[in-house]
């Protein structure tokens, strides 16, 4: 079922909410909404679920307006960050509510929805756990649960509000790899709700990056994390340096700190920023033409990945860059070293861009 959001504004008291939205979701997509709190993500996910009413706006199921439609009528699948489980019913129970309260002439017969549930269970690995309470369950479990339960009413579209949020880290990741199996298997329309850019970056097909009621971005994740197109955006997704200067002659200088700019920004003289991810930061042991000399101040072992703290004392700022185990080795980098770096790929944005 595709999705189409038109125009969507919501206002809480005095607090704008969501400021004109606009988006188009189409069948069996799995689209990530993503950004800080108070972005306007979860009020966009509850508008579309018809749980809040938008002041203004449309959204449209299959080219069909359902802006006006109850929450029941919509057939959509809700999940939330914190379960909302029935704690006195057992697994069975909670999984089979949304069959066992249908009206009764939709209503499957109790084999049918024994039937039901036990496939669903299968399919979230919870099949010997039916007889059990949410309190005797893992987090991780809770949450298949509260999938398993959301998917048994057969919605038409998922909406899932931070579904991993509550969980640990190593549990997180092996939840999102079965979600994104789960989306495969069903081919459901899928929102979901993070403020996770690796979460995001991993899972969706798509990504709706929001801030301040507003899309910034809307991308495939190599295209959001590769390509940003604000400072926001380059700075929410992964870590990044940032250097502030003035662009003159093909340059962004501050004080004696001075390194090339791209084509696009090469004749403009103004204010600038720019930005680069750590592992696009080049580090030489010499002064090679476009390089700018540092100090290491740490080093940071982390797995197959080094991370260097680098210090420029000309700005005063530290710098971070991303090293392979074989590069840090064949650099032979130590703290306290002078280096040399440049960045690879510098993305600089100027006052009209960087103040939208």
């Amino acid at each position: 079922m595709s999705i189409q959001i038109k125009n969507v504004s919501k206002k809480f008291g005095s607090f704008q909410a969501l400021q004109d939205i606009s988006l188009h979701i189409q069948s069996g997509e799995l689209v990530a909404l993503l950004g800080p709190s108070g972005s306007g993500k979860t009020s966009l996910l509850r508008v579309i679920a018809g749980l809040e009413t938008s002041d203004v706006g449309e959204i449209l199921f299959d080219d069909q307006a359902i802006t006006d439609r109850h929450p029941k009528e919509r057939n959509v699948g809700f999940v939330f960050q914190h379960y909302a489980l029935f704690r006195h019913m057992t697994v069975f129970d909670n999984v089979a509510y949304g069959l066992k309260v249908r009206p009764r002439k939709t209503r499957p017969s109790k084999s049918e929805i024994k039937e039901k549930v036990m496939e669903l269970l299968r399919l979230v690995k919870l099949e010997n756990f039916a007889e059990r309470l949410p309190t005797q369950l893992s987090g991780g479990q809770r949450q298949r649960v509260a999938l398993a339960r959301a998917l048994a009413v057969e919605p038409k579209v998922l909406l899932l509000d931070e579904p991993f949020g509550a969980l640990d880290a190593k549990v997180r990741k092996e939840l999102r790899r079965w979600l994104r199996k789960l989306h495969d298997d069903f081919h459901i329309t899928s929102i979901f709700v993070t403020h996770d850019q690796e979460e995001a970056l991993d899972v969706a097909d798509r990504i709706v990056v929001m801030n301040n009621g507003q899309i910034e971005q809307i991308g495939s994740p190599d295209e959001v994390y590769t390509n940003p197109k604000s400072p926001f955006v380059y700075d929410f997704l992964g870590n990044v340096n940032i250097f502030k200067g003035r662009l003159h002659n093909g340059k962004l200088t501050h004080g004696e700190f001075a390194i090339d700019v791209p084509d696009s920004h090469a004749h403009t003289q103004d204010d600038a920023i720019g930005y680069v991810r750590p592992h696009d930061i080049q580090i030489e042991k010499t002064a090679v033409t476009g390089t700018v000399p540092v100090k290491i101040s740490h080093i940071h072992l982390l797995g197959p990945i080094v991370q260097i703290e680098l210090r420029h004392e000309d700005i005063d700022e530290f710098l971070e860059a991303e090293l392979s185990k074989e590069q840090y080795h064949l650099l032979q980098l130590k703290v306290g070293d002078q280096v040399f770096v440049k960045p690879k790929q510098l993305k600089v944005f100027i006052p009209e861009e960087y103040s939208i």
